[in-house]
């Protein structure tokens, strides 16, 4: 059998470093904020490439910060427009809606799946404050356009970088790019931990400084409020097991490249649609995504052979039933991936006759 993701298999190769790292926290005495979570934040920003990261309770509170970080600060006001991808997870669209923001969903890239940036200016209204960019499945979303359109209108550039963990584009890692980033380490990321866990990374001291009070109840000093916060922190245990993976993480992002590669050099199914990749160094495949108009009979066919898929994501935002009054708007690109999208196996645990296997397979089915 060739599971879509063995965790189990993933966390045994730093099984003995993870335990260790564990009795460390629980000898300490110190679970909550202790010096594990302050030196993850600073071994996490140098590997970004920041000046800050503040660790946090998972990706959806990291977002979420940030957008009440800046409405703190007057810099977004309650209405404000935020142009973000169509075809993104729900969490990403919940930050913003949540925050009494207004989501402005653009279509994405037919060929890369990411935002497409030559769509994002008919988009703009007066309203228009911050652009979220989403690098789904482990691709930077981000061009020189999207850079040009911010600096253009003085708009905020916020990263969502959940899937993203040490993607490179131009020498800079995802997650340093625009004025804020939101980072998730959930179990099945690149960079997972063994519970959930987040992070926001900035440059900005002002905007870290207002994350890392909001996060902590509101407080500026013990028993002083100046916001209206909430209670979102890394648990030292999870800082402690990110800090061991953290070392392997480039490992590890080398080998889903090589697989990749592999996929891409030896599928060859006229059913069958490949990503399309111009740079590895801006992908770190969280997910390797082929699009089939018969992805069912694929997954089956699959399934037939015990190897597993997974889809990224069976329904977008606009249709969901909690966005019931978008249910009519239709996205064309974004509604096409959605419907055909199936995602391969690509732990970097996968053995090489494993992928062969799992390319022998797709090459010999007929639909």
């Amino acid at each position: 059998m060739i599971p879509f993701l063995d965790l189990r298999k993933t966390n045994l190769q730093y099984s003995k470093e993870i335990k260790e790292a564990i009795d460390r926290v629980v000898e300490s005495g110190i679970y909550i904020q202790g010096d594990e979570n302050r030196l993850f934040e600073e071994e996490y920003s140098n590997f970004i490439g920041t000046r800050f990261a503040i660790g946090c309770g998972n990706g959806l509170n990291a977002l979420s910060l940030i957008f009440k970080a800046y409405k703190e600060l007057g810099i977004l006001r309650e209405g404000d427009h935020v142009i973000v991808p169509a075809n993104t997870y729900i969490a990403t669209i919940l930050s913003i809606s949540g925050n009494g923001l207004i989501p402005i969903l653009v279509e994405p890239d037919k060929d890369t799946y990411q935002i497409d940036s030559q769509k994002i200016e008919e988009a703009i209204t007066p309203q228009t404050k911050a652009i979220l960019i989403v690098h789904l499945y482990g691709q930077c979303a981000y061009t020189d356009k999207i850079g040009d359109i911010c600096k253009k209108h003085n708009f905020i550039l916020i990263e969502d970088n959940a899937q993203a963990h040490g993607c490179i584009i131009k020498g800079r890692r995802t997650g340093s790019l625009g004025h804020a980033a939101a980072h998730s380490f959930y179990p099945t990321k690149n960079l997972g931990a063994i519970g959930d866990g987040g992070a926001v990374t900035t440059d900005d001291p002002l905007i870290a400084t207002t994350i890392r009070s909001i996060a902590n109840y509101g407080s500026v000093s013990k028993n002083m409020f100046r916001y209206k916060g909430t209670n979102s922190r890394l648990d030292e245990i999870q800082a402690a097991v990110l800090r061991v993976k953290l070392k392997h993480l480039e490992e590890d992002n080398d080998r889903r490249k090589h697989i990749a590669k592999e996929y891409i050099k030896g599928i060859d199914n006229i059913n069958i649609k490949l990503p399309v990749i111009s740079d590895f160094d801006a992908h770190v495949f969280h997910q390797f995504p082929i699009l089939c108009e018969k992805r069912e009979l694929l997954m089956r066919h699959l399934e037939n052979k015990r190897i597993y898929t997974a889809i990224h994501y069976p329904l977008p935002p606009h249709l969901q039933e909690c966005y019931r009054e978008w249910n009519h708007r239709h996205y064309p690109v974004t509604e096409y991936i959605h419907a055909n999208e199936l995602s391969l196996p690509i732990s970097p645990v996968l053995t090489q006759s494993e992928v062969t296997e799992i390319i022998t397979a797709i090459n010999n089915w007929e639909e």
